[in-house]
């Protein structure tokens, strides 16, 4: 009787023991991962920004902080725009740090300065490792002060292991299997992957390391591998970001109703001419011919000084603009309302581009038909979205495109009055000098769109 149970206990053992076995294969990942760090180099990758130390131990890349110098950055060579990254890393408890994706440097912006999305590392009490923020621009996106189980799930002075998803206008992070951050954000749609080493100041430790390993990505057939969340998205679509609201910049669109916006020559919202659609406001394509088809809109509020934010998008040969110190009074005929310009033209296909009473001041993001833009403005191609930026301030005005200033002049001073008696403007009298007026998107009779129209009314110089 006991050689029977004794075999049975054999036999039961042997059965536990092909069962995990069966179950480890089973777990096995089969994801065809590329490595993007080979193990032994630095061989495809780029330091950009500041002169933090990066070197190789042990299969892993070793980031080191130095005094004196801003934020450090080791580039991937390659531009990736959807993947799947997988990484380790491990970091020190008084350091900050973190992931760079979609991110890129260019000359014109901030004089190279790596900017894009980065997946947050963050060990302090603040517990925001895997949040996402958007460095050197609009700063945090999708912060986890809402999501304690992420805030926990990282493991000071120990590996932690991030996924990270970016398909489509889609951002998804994951740290140590607990699902983070849920972004749709569609600002860049591609650029490098970069490791950060933050500076420091004179009260940190100098030699704090940063070490990551197991670098791995996936760019093919990522529908098949990409992992559903739980949590629900962060749309910054027609949405302030978490610093703009602090810094009291306010929706001028509300992505969905005509709320606040009226014809420039009528007491409601045009019946035809403009569709809204997918969180885009659009003017719907005529005849090419100026406020002659459903007519440029207004705010209903007045404005002194102020910032001003747009997103547009052009199509071929495509002419419109945004106004500010409108006076919807001086122009009672036809044509557009009389106002100061921000020009959106399309200045290959549109003749426009080639006139003017100043050479060059009706292209893209010139003060129309007084300042031309700098010919170096970095204007995204025809199709894609870009981001327009006013600023008047007592009187200080500045033209921005994609976070570049591309002009800027002083309003009612006497080189901008000469400008105007220079100008097709020079009929009206006082132009461009009132106090307060209406913003104004222009129907100009071709398909221009517009999102994400935001306000400053208290703007700090």
């Amino acid at each position: 009787m006991k050689t029977v149970l004794k075999s049975r206990s054999i036999i039961y053992l042997l059965l536990c023991v092909i069962t995990v076995i069966g179950c480890t294969e089973q777990k096995k990942d089969t994801t065809p991962w590329v490595s993007i760090f080979d193990g032994e180099t630095l061989n495809g990758w780029t330091q950009k920004g500041g002169i933090a130390t990066y070197t190789v131990r042990d299969g892993s890349i070793v980031g080191t902080t130095v005094k004196n110098t801003p934020n450090s950055f080791l580039t991937s060579d390659k531009m990736y725009g959807d993947f799947i990254l997988e990484l380790d890393y491990k970091v020190d408890s008084s350091m900050n740090s973190g992931i760079q994706i979609r991110s890129n440097s260019f000359p014109y912006y901030k004089d190279g300065r790596v900017h894009g999305y980065q997946i947050e590392i963050d060990p302090s009490p603040r517990a925001w490792s895997a949040g996402i923020f958007d460095e050197a621009r609009r700063g945090w996106l999708n912060p986890l002060n809402k999501n304690p189980e992420a805030q926990k799930a990282f493991k000071q002075n120990d590996w932690n292991h991030y996924r990270i998803e970016a398909i489509g206008d889609t951002l998804k992070t994951w740290i140590n299997d607990v699902p983070a951050a849920y972004l749709i954000d569609d600002k860049t749609a591609s650029g490098f992957i970069a490791l950060q080493v933050h500076s420091i100041n004179e009260k940190k430790k100098e030699g704090t390391e940063i070490i990551w390993k197991n670098i791995n990505i996936l760019t093919d057939n990522l529908a098949k591998y990409s992992k559903k969340s739980p949590l629900t998205p962060i749309n910054t679509k027609n949405k302030l970001t978490v610093n703009e609201k602090k810094a009291g910049w306010e929706m001028l669109w509300d992505g969905k109703t005509t709320k606040g916006w009226k014809g420039a020559k009528l007491e409601g919202f045009p019946e035809n001419g403009w569709e809204i659609e997918n969180g885009e406001l659009t003017v719907v394509a005529s005849d090419g011919a100026e406020s002659a088809a459903g007519g440029d809109i207004v705010t209903k509020e007045l404005f002194a000084n102020f910032e001003l934010s747009v997103d547009f998008k052009l199509t071929p040969g495509a002419n419109s603009g945004i106004k500010y110190y409108v006076d919807t009074n001086l122009n009672k005929g036809a044509g557009s309302s009389i106002g100061l310009e921000y020009q959106i033209l399309d200045d290959t296909l549109h003749p426009d581009a080639k006139r003017g009473n100043h050479e060059g001041s009706r292209t893209v993001c010139s003060l129309y038909d007084l300042i031309k833009a700098d010919p170096n403005k970095p204007v995204n191609p025809i199709g894609e979205w870009n981001t327009a930026y006013i600023s008047s301030i007592d009187n200080h005005v500045e033209h921005w495109i994609n976070g570049v200033k591309v002009l800027e002049y002083e309003r009612k001073s006497p080189e901008y009055l000469k400008l105007v008696s220079e100008s097709k403007y020079n009929k009206w009298p006082n132009f461009g000098e009132l106090e307060k007026g209406q913003l104004l998107l222009q129907d100009h009779g071709n398909k221009v769109s517009f999102k994400n129209i935001k306000v400053n009314k208290s703007p700090k110089k």
